[in-house]
């Protein structure tokens, strides 16, 4: 899942940025509003959270541009006014949710999850299975043939996006974008050295390999035919 995140405070960014990636989002940052309106004109995302008070263009100037230019990414509005006068022109102006600073990481969390959910119009998943490969999505935890695996926040961030689009062919871009969520640098080997990692976790010592190259391409999770 990628999220935009526009927030002008250095610290309330950190905060909000360091505790997505935790749980496994790529999050690309803007710090002011204009930046935040090119990117969310030009990128894919699956949900935004914008700050009203925000340099350059308010938070509500940027949902307003969004919606006329007919980007129906889900918003979550941040703000300092909790009245609810104030709640009322954010949602007026576009947004999906409200949510009042001071706030609590988990209520953001909850909040942005239910605005994918609705959005996609289907249940997040609390299990990804590929034969007897699978992840609880809600303890984190990654099992195959009964044992369990440990990964690292960024194999298993890897794994989840491949397990995903189970049966897809990803490329480097896609996946460098979605998982590390910056643009793909064709000089980088980051991704093969990850998706190298990953094989000796998932598919070593067995005969059933799920973890396939796609040369020139990208990369799949499958079972064998």
């Amino acid at each position: 899942m990628r999220l935009l995140l526009v927030e002008d405070d250095q610290k309330i960014a950190s905060f909000v940025k360091k505790g997505l990636k935790a749980e496994g989002f790529a999050v690309d940052h803007a710090v002011d509003g204009t930046v935040g309106l090119d990117l969310a004109l030009s990128e894919p995302y699956d949900a935004a959270v914008v700050d009203i008070m925000l340099p350059g263009m308010d938070g509500l100037s940027l949902i307003g541009r969004m919606r006329r230019e007919k980007v129906m990414t889900p918003v979550i509005i941040l703000s300092a006014k909790s009245s609810i006068d104030d709640r009322v022109r954010g949602l007026q102006a576009g947004g999906d949710d409200y949510l009042s600073k001071p706030f609590a990481f988990s209520e953001l969390l909850a909040r942005v999850q239910a605005l994918i959910r609705r959005a996609s119009g289907a249940k997040e998943p609390t299990r990804l299975s590929c034969g007897e490969l699978s992840i609880d999505m809600l303890t984190r935890e990654v099992r195959r043939g009964g044992g369990k695996i440990d990964l690292q926040p960024l194999e298993y961030s890897l794994l989840e996006y491949l397990m995903r689009n189970a049966g897809r062919v990803v490329s480097k871009t896609m996946i460098m974008e979605h998982v590390w969520d910056y643009h793909f640098d064709p000089q980088t080997n980051v991704v093969e050295a990850r998706i190298c990692r990953l094989r000796d976790k998932v598919d070593k010592g067995f005969e059933d390999k799920l973890i396939h190259t796609v040369r020139g391409v990208g990369y799949a999770l499958r079972q064998n035919d």
